[in-house]
């Protein structure tokens, strides 16, 4: 697939997701209208206003988009950046980002503010650029992956957030009360580069995000900028020993724990071990996968690799500087 090159009055078509983080939809719908208004910019904004709605939106895009040489944009959290990603990937659009999220860790990563005015700036002046994209067989993942634990984590984060908003300490609480109430353990084989290694492990956890893997505190964490993916899995524990690593990870030493391995890959293929099977003597068929937070049933076994094609990410040129503070 070419470079996208749009031209500088290429039209915006922005998916809106009016249920990402803090702000107020209508207030970003607001800066987003009058500013591509002051730049000469024509735009369409699809409004999700329902659950199961942003797919449909994100291919309705990205058809328009494709039309007009236009530009496809996600307004939202990560898995509304994520949603509207795998519709772009290989469509030969550039793609944009207005950051609505808590976390917004794929748009802190590539220098795109959370403030919408300052993140319109930057989709209105800057260039696509190449950014690497990770596949757990056709799902797209731009942060992390994960099955296990870390999955059911996010599932209880929801939950959590659902009934007492949305902040870092409320996301950090509802892990502590999951791992608290004990967890199972994945017999797995896990092949890559050659080789095979079975392991009993509570959660694997694949990132392709080197601010996130940077804050926990994990080796291989430029992993990502290297044209490769991180593994991390967790040996066997018990629910006593998971709150020592969750502060462990808060605090930016994860790597450090002895109960923690991860490599990076290009390419890793994961299946239920025939011998020690979580589910009967040939494992399960099917598991939940969290892809960039949003949980999912994905057929075993799971392959995990970079996608062969990037994606086409209207960014600055430069590293942004919290990605730098991240290293030292």
């Amino acid at each position: 697939m070419p470079v996208p090159e749009p031209t500088p009055d290429a039209p915006l078509f922005i998916v809106l997701n009016a249920g990402s983080g803090s702000e107020d939809a209508a207030e970003a719908r607001r800066v987003i209208e009058e500013g591509c208004a002051a730049a000469g910019r024509r735009l369409r904004i699809f409004v999700v206003d329902g659950p199961g709605r942003v797919q449909a939106l994100a291919r309705e895009a990205v058809e328009r988009a494709r039309a007009a040489g236009g530009v496809v944009v996600a307004a939202g959290g990560d898995g509304t950046i994520n949603a509207v990603a795998q519709a772009t990937l290989g469509s030969g659009c550039a793609f944009g980002v207005l950051p609505q999220g808590t976390f917004n860790y794929f748009s802190r990563t590539h220098g795109i503010p959370r403030d919408t005015a300052q993140a319109l700036h930057i989709l209105l002046t800057e260039q696509p650029r190449a950014v690497q994209v990770g596949l757990v067989n056709d799902r797209v993942f731009l942060v992390n992956a994960s099955m296990g634990l870390y999955a059911e984590l996010l599932e209880e984060r929801e939950s959590y957030k659902s009934r007492f908003g949305r902040s870092r300490w409320i996301a950090f609480g509802a892990g502590l009360l999951t791992v608290l109430r004990g967890h199972r353990h994945w017999n797995l084989r896990m092949a890559w580069r050659g080789k095979e290694r079975d392991i009993r492990t509570p959660t694997l956890f694949v990132g392709n995000n080197p601010l996130q893997l940077h804050q926990v505190g994990i080796a291989e964490a430029d992993a990502p900028e290297q044209g490769q993916l991180a593994a991390i899995a967790l040996k066997p524990v018990g629910p006593l020993s998971m709150p020592g690593l969750l502060v462990r990870g808060a605090l930016g030493r994860l790597g450090d724990a002895d109960e923690v391995l991860s490599f990076p890959f290009e390419s890793l293929t994961v299946k239920g071990s025939r011998a020690l099977g979580p589910v009967g003597p040939r494992g399960p068929r099917r598991v939940k996968v969290a892809t960039d937070g949003e949980i999912g049933w994905v057929d075993m076994p799971l392959l995990f690799r970079v996608s062969p094609e990037p994606l086409w990410l209207v960014r600055p040129a430069q590293t942004a500087p919290e990605l730098e503070a991240a290293r030292e």
